[in-house]
């Protein structure tokens, strides 16, 4: 039913395509449409078309009405987690052709002698080095060689890439031979994309620069080809409205920036669900959340404070170090299609390896043959999967591979393994929170826990018991909430420079010069994608270090024309951040600059949420059924999402269906329905 106030005549629309299903959210002068569709995972474009087509049909609008059409996309990610990237080069300065393998002394375990790196992106024998040197402040220490460089240009298109990666050192204070390289590279006859270090990330660290600037490359031909698909699908379908695409920072941008920075959208996907989860806690008057999207394939967590996700340049993504901003997100491979299985110990494992959207959880009746958490679900009564499909699910199919696979070898009845399932589902998310909330500074009890996706609202009560959370927070697009996050995310454009220097030695001019040179970029940027004066805002700040250091933090800066009193203030929050970020400060240590950021962002008005459905306010159960909690089985009420409206109270045990997921009250928790028609679960 509708529940969304307050929005213009025109149809937006978000589509986001996760591991099992492609979700989808529209919303007109009528409301809000959400469904799910499945996924489409040899040809993602086409589950997203077919969720277009399915939302046209039930939101009953035309095609030609789309004024927005925002995009969640896991295919950057999916290739590089895969390693199903295009044919790379890499062009670096002499003497650098190893870095990008060698990468840094740290392992991934301290202790573990035998760990191995991950696989170069590029090749050795794909990597070249051209004669040439800056110093660290930019000035020309070896010349550019150009007749080697075409040398170089020759052997690259001899060996038939599709891309190519040019990082030169210190490329970030002057850029003017990578520039020349890629002239070269065309003029040669290199038949690809070329992706340049000082466009793609043009900051400090040579590895990370280097790798970044590779991933974009290895990734924009596989980008590219997804995209045009898509675009030409979506405009055949009548839609007149441009593709946006989330990128990891939490802001949407055109398609044609995201061909050019594909690394840019490896969190494409988990970023809009944060941005949904922050906007739809934020309406319900909570600023600092926890969020938990468990979808089909994984979990995502991450923190929200003061309304804002939580951005990082220090992510990643698989086993790459990627260093571009993106919504600081933690994932393990725990989702409703994690397979459960015993080790070689005799210890009951969930995931990572997950039965994805085909064959799916046994219990889909789609020819999945492994247990999976969704399967243990339906054992123990908390789900009912014949709302995502037609058909009886087959319980004795899903009894007899419990019990094979895992109950018989562990010496358990079928419901013990069942519940050990979930517990161990339960474990791995609970140390996924942690990494984000009391690894980062952050004490729980001061944070409401957001859950969303298909599976979330599952075990997020009794996850926020385990972590003494106060209360959960289960929207009422819980299982859709990363597409709803496409279409109240601004346009989000950012734009960094490396230049180390003494802070005490910054010129206010030159300062003030450079973020006056970046914010005219950032508006031509939004001014070609329609975004008036009045929508346009640009964010200052600047990554500060202590002399010595290896590590920085971010510290904003004010708008205007700089002083010196302005840097002095500057510093003084950079001692104060620090003191809060690790426990002390050195206000009498000399203080250097790292990098100089820019957030240029284009502001969209979101939908006013209310509450247009439900009006139970002392709601009756629709049914019963027999539902286990901690090896105890009782009769439980299952209540109607739809049903329940604002006021509404009941206690747990008890199970609450929507239409695209489902919420678990345990034994013991209270539960209520909110003015913006969010289930709150109190532990």
């Amino acid at each position: 039913m509708p529940w969304l106030s307050g929005m213009e005549t025109d149809v937006r629309v978000g589509v986001d395509v996760g591991g099992t299903f492609t979700d989808v959210v529209v919303t007109d002068e009528s409301g809000l449409t959400m469904l799910k569709v499945p996924s489409t995972p040899d040809a993602p474009d086409r589950g997203v078309l077919d969720g277009l087509d399915t939302a046209t049909d039930r939101a009953g609008f035309a095609p030609a009405e789309v004024s927005f059409f925002g995009h969640g996309t896991t295919v950057a990610t999916n290739a590089l987690l895969e390693r199903e990237w295009a044919e790379t080069a890499l062009v670096t300065t002499e003497g650098f052709r190893d870095a990008v393998e060698i990468g840094r002394q740290t392992r991934p375990d301290l202790y573990d002698l035998r760990a191995e790196k991950p696989d170069p992106i590029v090749e050795r024998d794909r990597r070249y080095e051209v004669p040439e040197r800056l110093d660290r402040r930019g000035s020309v220490v070896d010349p550019f060689d150009e007749d080697a460089a075409r040398a170089v240009a020759r052997a690259v298109a001899d060996a038939g890439v599709e891309s190519v990666a040019v990082a030169f050192l210190f490329a970030f204070e002057d850029d003017a031979h990578e520039r020349r390289m890629r002239e070269i590279l065309e003029a040669e006859g290199v038949d690809g994309e070329t992706s340049l270090s000082s466009e793609v990330l043009p900051e400090i660290r040579e590895y990370e620069r280097t790798l970044a600037t590779a991933i974009n490359a290895a990734l924009k031909p596989v980008m590219n080809r997804y995209l045009g698909r898509l675009e030409t699908g979506v405009a055949d379908a009548g839609v007149p409205a441009a593709v946006k695409v989330m990128q990891s920072n939490g802001g949407v941008a055109s398609a044609s920036v995201t061909r050019e920075r594909p690394v840019n959208t490896l969190l494409s996907g988990p970023a809009a669900g944060v941005r949904g989860a922050a906007h739809v806690a934020g309406e319900s008057g909570f600023d600092d959340v926890l969020t938990m999207d468990m979808g089909g394939t994984s979990c995502d967590v991450s923190l929200v404070r003061d309304g804002d996700p939580v951005v990082t340049t220090e992510g990643r993504v698989g086993d790459y170090p990627v260093t571009v901003p993106m919504v600081d997100v933690h994932t393990i491979g725990a989702g409703g299609g994690s397979i459960a299985w015993v080790d070689e110990g005799g210890s009951l494992r969930v995931g990572p390896r997950s039965a994805g959207a085909d064959p799916g959880p046994i219990c889909y009746g789609r020819g999945g043959t492994e247990p999976t958490v969704t399967d243990a679900h339906l054992l123990l009564g908390r789900i009912d999967p014949t709302s995502f499909f037609e058909g009886s699910a087959d319980e004795a199919t899903v009894r007899e591979a419990l019990r094979e696979r895992v109950a018989d070898p562990l010496d358990l009845t079928v419901e013990e393994a069942a519940q050990g399932v979930v517990d161990v589902a339960n474990a791995n998310m609970e140390r996924a929170l942690r990494v984000v909330s009391v690894e980062r500074g952050h004490d729980p009890r001061d944070f409401s826990l957001v859950a969303y996706g298909g599976a979330g609202p599952l075990h997020a009560a009794e996850l926020a018991a385990e972590l003494d959370v106060p209360r959960v927070v289960v929207p009422r697009s819980a299982g859709v909430l990363s597409a709803l996050g496409l279409l109240i995310s601004d346009a989000v454009y950012e734009e960094g420079v490396s230049a180390v220097r003494p802070w005490d030695g910054v010129d206010p001019a030159d300062l003030t010069e450079r973020f006056e040179a970046m914010e005219r970029a950032g508006r031509q940027r939004l001014d070609a994608e329609g975004y008036g004066p009045d929508r346009r805002r640009f964010e200052r700040a600047v990554d500060l270090r202590y002399r010595g250091q290896s590590f920085d933090l971010r510290v904003s800066v004010p708008e205007g024309t700089l002083d010196a009193a302005t840097l002095d203030a500057v510093a003084d929050r950079f001692h104060e951040r620090h003191e809060r970020r690790y426990g002390h400060a050195s206000p009498d240590e000399p203080v250097e600059l790292v990098t100089i950021r820019l957030r240029s962002r284009g502001v969209v008005d979101p939908p006013a949420l209310s509450m247009e459905g439900g009006e139970t306010t002392d709601p009756t159960p629709r049914t019963t059924r027999p539902a286990a909690f901690d090896g105890e089985t009782s009769e439980t009420p299952v209540y109607d999402r739809a049903a329940l409206g604002p006021g509404a109270e009941l206690g747990g045990p008890a199970v609450i269906e929507g239409v695209e997921s489902t919420a678990v009250v345990p034994p013991g928790a209270d539960a209520h329905v909110d003015d913006m028609g969010n289930v709150v679960i109190e532990p």
